[in-house]
C-alpha cells in the first residue's frame, strides 16, 4: 500500500504582496482540489504581520502530485503570483519514532 505524501512549501513574499499572493494561491488551489490523489489543503501565514507563509498539502501519493504540479494548467498558473514569490516546497512521508509517533 502506498503511502500518503505531504506537500509543505514555504513561501516569503514582500509585506506589499502578501494579498496577491493568498489570491494566486486560493486559485491553484481550486484547481488541485479537482485533480486525482488530492486529499486536503491549509495555507498558514506567520503572526504578527508576518510575509511568510506555509502550505500544507496532502496527496495520496508521489503520482498523483507529480501529475498535477506538471500539468501545463498548474505551470501556467505560476506566472499569477508576485514576483517577489519565493518558494520552497519539500515533499514529506511520516516516520514512526518509538514511543513517540506512529507511521
Amino acid at each position: 500500500m502506498k503511502k500518503n505524501v505531504v506537500l509543505i512549501n514555504v513561501f516569503t513574499v514582500e509585506p506589499h504582496e502578501a494579498e496577491a499572493l493568498v489570491e494566486a494561491w486560493a486559485s491553484d488551489a481550486k484547481f488541485m482540489k479537482a485533480q486525482p490523489g488530492f486529499i486536503s489543503t491549509q495555507l498558514h501565514r506567520g503572526i504578527a504581520g508576518s510575509s511568510t507563509f506555509l502550505n500544507y498539502a496532502i496527496w495520496e501519493n508521489t503520482e498523483s502530485f507529480r501529475a498535477a504540479f506538471t500539468h501545463p494548467e498548474f505551470k501556467k498558473s505560476l506566472s499569477l503570483y508576485p514576483s517577489t514569490t519565493v518558494g520552497s516546497p519539500h515533499l514529506f512521508k511520516k516516520i514512526a519514532v518509538g514511543n513517540i509517533c506512529v507511521d
